[in-house]
């Protein structure tokens, strides 16, 4: 490829990244408001949260994705760019998905550790915030993990409304070269190496949240020495 089109390509790469950390940014904090609130003790609460996942996990990214870019400017009056409009839908998409993975974390919690907290005269908000969640959070990595490999590859249905990522930038070096099988060969290893490097980030967060709490990755525990106590044979 020539120069100009590989700085096609870079920049596509460039609009991914930013859609990916934007929408990253988002889903994480829709995973952890509708996560935490499908365990308020309040039934509305709960019942507003859970029809909230079901309706974003029932309904197709990509409708998703067009209504927000298509529809909502008539309906509302005012049209968002395409990185925005992205960022929306893949946000509130995937932090469906991602509340499910909080809410689970949080109810795997041992109910000792509840019940501990209400001992000591904690508020709801002091056991979530000093019990729960440290507790919580490093189980949540692993799924969340996949989710946000599940992301970046989701990032390419931006293409279809004509905004510049990686695969519409990949598109337009094919059409130009008329060589499929390398473009899109380039394309899957731009993908994988960047879903690589999300794995591997991903993978030593959790390593260091465990530690924090005292707990160690499960194959290093599996591998661990076995407690020697004298006069037991």
């Amino acid at each position: 490829m020539t120069t100009g089109l590989w700085e096609l390509v870079l920049k596509g790469v460039w609009v991914t990244v930013q859609l990916l950390v934007l929408s990253a940014l988002l889903g994480a904090a829709v995973s952890f408001v509708v996560g935490i609130a499908r365990t308020h003790r309040l039934r509305v609460v709960r019942f507003l949260a859970g029809f909230y996942t079901e309706v974003f996990r029932g309904t197709s990214a990509l409708v998703m994705l067009f209504w927000v870019f298509f529809v909502m400017p008539v309906a509302l009056g005012w049209q968002l760019v395409p990185l925005w409009a992205g960022t929306l839908a893949l946000g509130l998409t995937y932090g469906a998905y991602g509340s499910e993975i909080v809410r689970g974390a949080l109810a795997a919690v041992d109910p000792a550790q509840r019940e501990g907290g209400i001992a000591l005269s904690f508020t709801p908000w002091q056991r979530l915030r000093l019990i729960l969640l440290p507790q919580a959070v490093p189980e949540m990595i692993p799924p969340f993990s996949n989710l946000l490999v599940e992301l970046l590859k989701g990032t390419a249905l931006v293409s279809l409304m004509g905004m510049g990522d990686l695969a519409f930038s990949g598109n337009l070096v094919r059409l130009a070269l008329q060589e499929s099988a390398e473009i899109y060969a380039y394309v899957l290893l731009i993908y994988f190496v960047i879903a690589f490097l999300l794995t591997r980030g991903m993978r030593g967060l959790e390593k260091r949240l465990k530690a924090r709490v005292g707990k160690a990755p499960r194959r290093e525990a599996a591998a661990a020495e076995p407690v020697v106590i004298e006069g037991v044979r």
